[in-house]
C-alpha cells in the first residue's frame, strides 16, 4: 500500500491550497480516508476524514467552516481544499488510512506527508 501526498508549498495568510492523497495498492473506494497534520513542537491532529462512499465527512472544529475534505473513487484519491489559510495551519499534512476496508479502528498506512507554511 502506498499513499502519495502533494500540493503543499508556501502560501500567504488568506490564500488557498488543495492537498491530494493518491492511494495504490488497495481497494481505495472501500476504505475510510483521514487528514491529519502536525505542527512544530506539537503532537498530530486529524484535520477531516471522509468515509468510504464520500457521503459522510468530519472536520476538526480547528477548520471546520476553511476545509473541505473530498475523494475521487476513480482516481483513487482523497483532496482537502484549504481556503483562508491562517499561520496557525502551518503543519505537515498527512493523508492516511485504516488497515482494513469499511473501518475506521485504526490508521496504519501513512503518506510521506507534505508541508505547508503559511506566512501572515
Amino acid at each position: 500500500v502506498q499513499l502519495q501526498a502533494s500540493g503543499g508549498g508556501l502560501v500567504q495568510a488568506g490564500d488557498s491550497l488543495r492537498l491530494s492523497c493518491v492511494v495504490s495498492g488497495l481497494t481505495f473506494s472501500r476504505y475510510i480516508m483521514g487528514w491529519f497534520r502536525q505542527a512544530p513542537g506539537k503532537e498530530r491532529e486529524i484535520v477531516a476524514v471522509i468515509r468510504w462512499s464520500g457521503g459522510n465527512t468530519f472536520v476538526a472544529d480547528s477548520v471546520k467552516d476553511r476545509f473541505t475534505v473530498s475523494r475521487d473513487d476513480a482516481k483513487n484519491t482523497v483532496y482537502l481544499q484549504m481556503n483562508s489559510l491562517k499561520p496557525e495551519d502551518t503543519a505537515v499534512y498527512y493523508c492516511a488510512i485504516p488497515p482494513r476496508p469499511y473501518s475506521s479502528d485504526d490508521w496504519k498506512y501513512w503518506g510521506q506527508g507534505t508541508l505547508v507554511t503559511v506566512s501572515s
